[in-house]
């Protein structure tokens, strides 16, 4: 009997842990699921490495309750050719005159400075950041890249 005496000990120890833990997790799930998302965010993924077979490649992946955000690109050469977002599976169709005059804000609360204007020509850089602006009606997601020192817009779209 004296052997078991830890053992119950330890279990008891678990259950009791479990316990403690229940409450503060619950407030915590239910403290994040009443606020909602927050009215800006920013997301950063990380190009592929040189090298990558050809045909289309993903740069990373973010999934939560709000939704599954891909960053793509197509690799040619070894090289990846243009980087752009598919949420939920489906490719964003981005605004024709760039990002709104809103998203500016969200921008610079996330330290992005950058044109509303997309940038011309391919959209590469040395890391990517997918920037979500809730403060309006219709929500915008961008897509920036860092070249050299400063970010280019490579997408705006409404969401």
């Amino acid at each position: 009997m004296a052997k078991n005496h830890p053992v119950r000990l330890a279990a008891l120890g678990c259950a009791a842990l479990a316990l403690l833990a229940a409450p503060s997790f619950a407030q915590t799930k239910d403290a994040g699921s009443a606020g909602g998302p927050p009215a800006c965010s920013a997301i950063k993924f990380r190009p592929v490495p040189a090298g990558m077979t050809d045909g289309e490649q993903d740069a990373g992946l973010y999934k939560s309750r709000y939704g599954r955000i891909v960053v793509k690109t197509d690799v040619k050469g070894g090289e990846a050719q243009g980087y752009f977002v598919e949420l939920n599976g489906k490719k964003l169709t981005s605004l024709a005159a760039g990002a709104p005059a809103h998203t500016e804000a969200c921008l610079k609360e996330k330290k992005i400075n950058v044109a509303l204007k997309p940038a011309p020509g391919p959209c590469v850089g040395s890391a990517l950041q997918v920037v979500i602006d809730r403060s309006q009606a219709q929500k915008v997601m961008m897509l920036v890249a860092r070249k050299d020192k400063g970010w280019i817009l490579c997408q705006a779209a409404a969401v």
